[in-house]
């Protein structure tokens, strides 16, 4: 049995990735522990896994969702400044923090999420062996890759790199109190500093939650990186009530904006995209606002505060989302297409591949329009391509492998201590 701990975001979508790993080794037999800020003790508990606190002073209970929600009001390149402005706070926490903690409490090696970038120096400083998981969009840089914040289509040409150079080199300007913060600790530790980006990510193993169909041409992943499809577990999750009885057969359009975006100009958008169609529109508002809190919609759409999105899109014909990582795989899981419209942080880079594989269609925030929503909405519900290529790529994550392929690839990462190719799984 070894005992794991697990670092991630405070925010839901990356728990809903990180505890479904975590849960199916603890089935396993290994013992796992949640490290985190308080606000995330709460669903930690509920999945049966353990928790420790850290930065209990800096972020009491109900600072991270406060941050969250201050999150909502942004969007573009002023959302992203305040998420790397959070990453930066965190990170400077769990590194003058976390060592000790850990090592009191016997952690034998650590799945790490990819944007918790100080995870990996934690555990070099520790001499325990970690696996990067990717809960969102993969970030691994490819001079052929764009940069996951922007929603620029892959092109493979010296124009097309040369765009993608200049992106990344602004990016790391948002991005350097993070690397500043990690290479001073490092420094302190007598660790060499890293040299690429992609050096603060695993040597053992890398697993991403997309299928590799998911994703633009790759030609430089390390050899153990693998893809191994989505960890959704609606075991993990908590219940949540529905009026499925107000459900009235008609072709469903699930629209989830996920739970920080709180801009209801944007359901108002939604709603009267949706107006007149012979369909039925259920907004799920995600925690970003209440019911009440909205003037009436359009169109009389079913609007809840939350919604159980993994029983929802088994009757979906359509999702309207954010591009959140997990509900956009979770969406092709059940053969649904969609129509993006990305927000902040990798959701444009997720809306990117939405495109690029032919799975929906993509609404800019800039350009949000009824009109424009409408028009989209139709197109991906009357041109069959759209439901053809969410389908194939159902059958793709189906056979990823999922939450235990990538069970067996960390159990073979900390057994042998070595790395784990991706053709040896």
């Amino acid at each position: 049995m070894t005992h794991f701990g697990i670092f991630c975001p405070a925010s839901t979508g990356h728990l809903n990735t990180m505890i479904p790993l975590g849960s199916e080794l603890l089935r396993r037999g290994h013992r796992v522990t949640v490290f985190n800020f308080l606000d995330a003790q709460a669903t930690t508990l509920a999945s049966g896994l353990e928790f420790q606190p850290l930065g209990e002073d800096e972020f009491p209970a109900g600072a991270s969702a406060e941050g969250l929600a201050q999150m909502g009001k942004l969007s573009g390149l002023t959302a992203l400044r305040y998420t790397i402005k959070l990453i930066t706070q965190g990170s400077d926490i769990l590194l003058s923090q976390a060592p000790a903690i850990l090592k009191k409490a016997g952690v034998e090696a650590l799945l790490v999420d990819q944007v918790s970038l100080e995870g990996g120096t934690i555990a070099d400083f520790l001499n325990i062996p970690y696996i990067t998981i990717c809960s969102a969009l993969m970030l691994n840089r490819e001079p052929n890759i764009p940069p996951v914040v922007t929603t620029w289509q892959y092109s493979p040409t010296w124009k097309g790199r040369l765009r993608n150079q200049i992106g990344y080199q602004l990016f790391n300007l948002l991005t350097k109190p993070i690397r500043e913060t990690i290479a001073e600790s490092r420094l302190q530790w007598k660790l060499p500093l890293y040299s690429h980006p992609n050096d603060h990510y695993s040597k053992l193993a890398q697993i991403s939650q997309q299928p590799a169909k998911f994703e633009f041409p790759r030609q430089n992943l390390p050899a153990y990186f693998h893809f191994t499809g989505p960890f959704h577990n609606p075991a993990t999750r908590k219940s949540v009530s529905f009026p499925f009885e107000k459900l009235t057969g008609k072709p469903l359009i699930y629209a989830s904006m996920g739970t920080i975006l709180n801009h209801s100009e944007v359901f108002q958008i939604i709603a009267s995209a949706c107006e007149g169609l012979d369909a039925q529109l259920v907004i799920s508002l995600g925690g970003g606002a209440t019911p009440e809190s909205l003037p009436p919609l359009p169109g009389n759409p079913l609007v809840v505060g939350y919604a159980p999105q993994l029983e929802l899109l088994q009757k979906a014909t359509l999702t309207i989302t954010h591009a959140g990582m997990n509900t956009t795989l979770e969406s092709l899981s059940n053969g649904v297409p969609m129509v993006a419209i990305p927000v902040a942080n990798d959701q444009p880079g997720v809306a990117a591949r939405i495109a690029y594989t032919g799975v929906g269609e993509v609404v800019s925030l800039k350009e949000l329009s009824v009109s424009k929503v409408r028009s989209a909405i139709v197109k991906v519900l009357t041109q069959e391509s759209y439901k053809q290529r969410a389908i194939e790529m159902q059958g793709a994550i189906g056979r990823s492998g999922g939450v235990k392929r990538a069970a067996d690839i960390i159990e073979q990462a900390v057994l042998t201590g070595k790395p784990v190719l991706a053709s040896k799984i």
